[in-house]
């Protein structure tokens, strides 16, 4: 059994009460690694390391910390192959899949480098002779990590990289699922001599290791990804302090294809953009809302296309793994389940399939339902897996309602020739992202973020870059 330390204010430390975590493989459920299960005392160890280390990290010009992250991007793209079998191994992801979230990770960080050159403020007209007003922007100082399970590296780049760069010092707590890569990444933020306390990282359950980090008076802003629930207790956790947040949530992604869509081009994408990851991504296809005229067309197509989806051993790169727990497996199947009790049909998969050589793992067969309606769980909740609900719809308008009627409101998919109907639906679709004509993608420069119960800030982009930092004005007499 492997064993992987916490890192705190450059050294590797165990918890204080040696308790200890268990990671497994999810393609068998077997163990397979040992993390720390820290106390709220290491967490406010791990707290006090990041304050100490943050005035002389804040006093390094933002040119020579772009020089530190640089470092650990280039130290990551030469240990790119163990980084990515090591996310098979714990997360789940295909191998290939695994390598675009190195690369995704790399890009992170090399775009949080790149913005140290344009970290500005703003100079004012004063109301008074021999007076300057200007207003700059200055790091919060401690930053609270808090990752998903999903993506365990790029999420951690995601993050890192603009918290740095800004002045900020952090400490990051992985999901007590994929804990490993954490250590892993720490492991290149010592190797480049990243200044200890700059970076620290802790492991252990969210209500009680996150709780701590999330109420400390030393924490200053908490950025968290996660599902909604997360989100509002952190939110409460962290009223108390007033920290600042940063709130990237679940939601439940439509694609809408309208009569006029490409349908073979909208029937890859929207398998694609579902069945990606086991479909463990926040801005995954979540419900399929395809118009009434071209309906049964769209759904032959689908299945057909969503059939040939090859499920086997991740590391043997098939074209989906398995989900990342049991506890998610779980919600799956009965997510489906239920909805067949309502009158859902299920016309593929809703299955557990066997994979050789790989027995007791977290399998669920790509599964397609059909007939569904708007009160099925399969179309309330976010599944969050490899399930595909298809409702069908008689209009734009229609499906603009079903969509603002949620409380959550992430990203959604939208398939039309028409201009007009394209724009004005974009003005009305209360959603932080809106794919046109597209699949699901990312761009570091574009700003992630949710409306609603989706989130509150962001990630990426110069728009994500200035949640990490906070305005100071100043009148300056002269």
């Amino acid at each position: 059994m492997d064993y992987y330390r916490c890192f705190v204010n450059g050294r590797w430390i165990d918890a204080q009460h040696a308790r200890r975590l268990t990671v497994v493989d999810p393609s068998n459920n077997e163990p397979w690694a040992e993390v720390p299960d820290c106390s709220p005392e290491d967490a406010q160890t791990a707290l006090a390391a990041a304050a100490q280390a943050q005035k002389a990290w804040q006093s390094l010009p933002a040119i020579e910390r772009a020089l530190y992250i640089e470092a650990i991007s280039v130290a990551l793209e030469s240990d790119r192959d163990h980084f990515a079998r090591l996310l098979v191994r714990e997360q789940g992801k295909t191998l290939r899949e695994a390598h675009a979230e190195v690369s995704d990770t790399i890009g992170y960080m090399r775009y949080a480098a790149q913005s140290a050159r344009w970290l500005r403020g703003d100079i004012w007209p004063a109301d008074s002779p021999n007076e300057h007003l200007f207003t700059f922007r200055v790091p919060y100082g401690v930053v609270v990590a808090l990752c998903a399970y999903n993506y365990p590296l790029a999420l951690i780049g995601r993050k890192v990289g603009p918290a740095l760069v800004t002045g900020n010092t952090i400490v990051i707590k992985p999901h007590e699922a994929t804990p490993v890569t954490a250590a892993e990444f720490c492991r290149l933020v010592a190797s480049v001599g990243v200044p200890a306390g700059v970076v620290n990282m802790v492991t252990g359950g969210g209500a009680t290791t996150g709780a701590a980090l999330v109420k400390s008076s030393m924490t200053r802003m908490i950025t968290l990804t996660g599902s909604a629930a997360a989100g509002r207790k952190v939110a409460e956790l962290a009223a108390g302090n007033l920290a600042a947040l940063s709130l990237e949530l679940g939601g439940k992604a439509p694609f809408i294809v309208l009569p006029d869509a490409d349908v073979d081009a909208a029937v890859e994408a929207a398998a694609v953009a579902r069945f990606s990851n086991s479909g463990q991504v926040c801005i995954c296809n979540e419900m399929l809302l395809v118009h009434r005229a071209i309906a049964q067309e769209f759904i032959d197509k689908l299945v057909t296309r969503v059939g040939r989806i090859k499920v086997g051993n991740p590391m043997d790169d098939p074209d989906m793994g398995p989900l990342a727990t049991p506890q998610a497996l779980e919600r799956v199947a009965s997510l489906v389940e239920a909805s067949r009790q309502a009158g859902g049909q299920v016309v593929l998969g809703g299955t557990r399939p066997e994979v050789p050589g790989r027995r007791g793992g977290n399998w669920y067969a790509p599964t397609v339902i059909v007939d569904t309606t708007a009160t099925m769980p399969v179309i309330k909740e976010e599944i969050f897996g490899p399930v595909l609900p298809v409702l069908t719809i008689d209009s734009a308008s229609q499906a603009v309602a079903l969509v603002n009627s949620r409380e959550d409101g992430l990203s959604a998919y939208l398939w039309s020739r028409d201009n007009s109907t394209i724009m004005q639906m974009i003005g009305e679709l209360q959603t932080g992202t809106v794919f046109v004509n597209k699949g699901i993608s990312g761009s570091v420069h574009g700003y992630h973020t949710g409306h609603k119960l989706s989130g509150l800030g962001g990630e990426d982009g110069p728009y994500g870059l200035e949640n990490y930092m906070q305005k100071r004005t100043v009148y300056m007499k002269y």
